[in-house]
């Protein structure tokens, strides 16, 4: 039975929009008119989607809402109620109308034949990883126990994403206070103080100077600084989405001292979690490491895991290859290795995830925690050199009565 999305007038007049099934859209307007509604428009879920415009304009499932109907989903099934009617209760489940058409598009689908895993890629809305475990679990009978696992794995990611950004704002807003207060001081109260010492006939400071003549092109030059930097974010931003500047950018970080170990460490987590719970899923080992290659947001990286995959391919060993690549840490490849030879990759890979979670989460809180300081030494520093270059001709002229 398809899933129709409507738009109607109540009777008090106020527009509502949801979603109703239905054998036709003839059969939701009489419904909508049972309710003394005025129907407005009905139409499928896939037609108001490609009504709405291009793909990158629809709403896209955030982590928050991918790691909630995973729960939802997987509590159900495990509870033995039919797959169709845990899509569509949990379609129901969710406050957002762009999560229950998608849910309900994806349960006509399962209505019409369509395994669990074949819907939701045609829904598009999904990311590969999803998509390639659950079509492991309903391959292997075990579709309960595999939602559990990748509830706990959605989860853990969104757990980690707030994390991060929770941990961002207050540097990001402790930067952006320092860089308007410098400013501010540059623009408005530096050019006052100087004044008295423009009639001064000795001679300044180099770096009183160097702050007058700093202050005055910033006064003048501002608009034009501006401009220039967001016309150089913009150009920045758009070189990086080409193929040549994404390659630029990923090869410099891994060059840079502190955000290569930072880099690496994230990629060797999530390809380490991601392999872990496919060949938990039965996926076979090389589809898994080119899923886990696709996961990665470092390119080089994910040639390196798909150079990997051929090798494994033609026989050769996972970690060898991984070692050989330079971008894995030792004790990761270490445990893999260990966990070829005994026949038990699927366990150690587990180990090793939570191994790299716990020591990118160490890192990050590290790096976060050096962050708050290093910007207060920042903002002292820049402080400290105004006030030395203001206090220098005073103290001058002291000397000199």
């Amino acid at each position: 039975m398809p899933a129709y999305q409507f738009t109607a007038i109540d009777a008090s007049g106020k527009q509502q929009k949801g979603v109703l099934e239905g054998d036709s859209a003839r059969q939701i307007r009489q419904q909508l008119r049972d309710k003394e509604w005025i129907p407005v428009s009905v139409d499928t879920v896939e037609q108001k989607d490609k009504h709405s415009g291009k793909q990158w304009f629809q709403k896209k499932i955030t982590a928050y809402d991918l790691a909630l109907l995973t729960r939802q989903l997987s509590v159900l099934v495990a509870a033995a109620i039919p797959l169709e009617e845990a899509v569509r209760a949990v379609g129901k489940q969710s406050e957002k109308a762009h999560v229950q058409n998608l849910l309900m598009s994806v349960r006509s689908k399962v209505l019409e034949g369509y395994s669990l895993a074949n819907a939701l890629q045609q829904s598009g809305r999904f990311p590969d990883l999803y998509i390639a475990t659950i079509a492991a679990g309903e391959r292997s009978g075990h579709l309960d126990l595999i939602l559990e696992q990748l509830a706990d794995y959605t989860e853990n990611r969104f757990a980690m994403q707030k994390k991060i950004q929770g941990a961002m704002i207050y540097p990001i807003i402790l930067m952006l206070m320092s860089f308007a207060i410098v400013m501010g001081l540059m623009t408005y109260v530096v050019p006052d103080i100087v004044k008295t010492f423009d009639q001064s006939k000795d001679a300044l400071p180099w770096i009183t100077v160097a702050l007058m003549k700093a202050s005055d092109f910033i006064r003048v030059a501002w608009p034009f600084l501006l401009v220039a930097s967001v016309v150089g974010v913009l150009l920045l931003v758009r070189f990086l989405r080409t193929t040549a500047g994404h390659y630029a950018f990923d090869r410099l970080t891994l060059k840079l001292p502190l955000f290569a170990k930072l880099s690496r460490g994230i990629n060797a987590a999530r390809f380490a979690s991601t392999l872990s719970i496919l060949t938990q899923s039965g996926v076979p080992l090389v589809d898994a490491l080119r899923i886990g290659a696709a996961v990665s947001n470092n390119w080089v990286i994910r040639d390196a895991v798909n150079l990997a995959a051929e090798k494994v391919t033609e026989g050769g060993n996972l970690a060898t290859q991984l070692e050989r690549s330079g971008y894995f840490p030792p004790m990761m490849v270490q445990m893999i290795k260990s966990g070829e030879a005994s026949g038990e990759l699927d366990r150690m890979l587990s180990r090793a995830s939570d191994m790299q979670d716990r020591e990118v989460t160490t890192l990050i809180s590290t790096l976060l925690a050096l962050l708050e300081p290093l910007m207060l030494v920042l903002m002292a520093s820049i402080v400290l050199v105004i006030v030395i270059a203001v206090m220098l001709p005073i103290v001058n002229m002291n000397n000199m009565i």
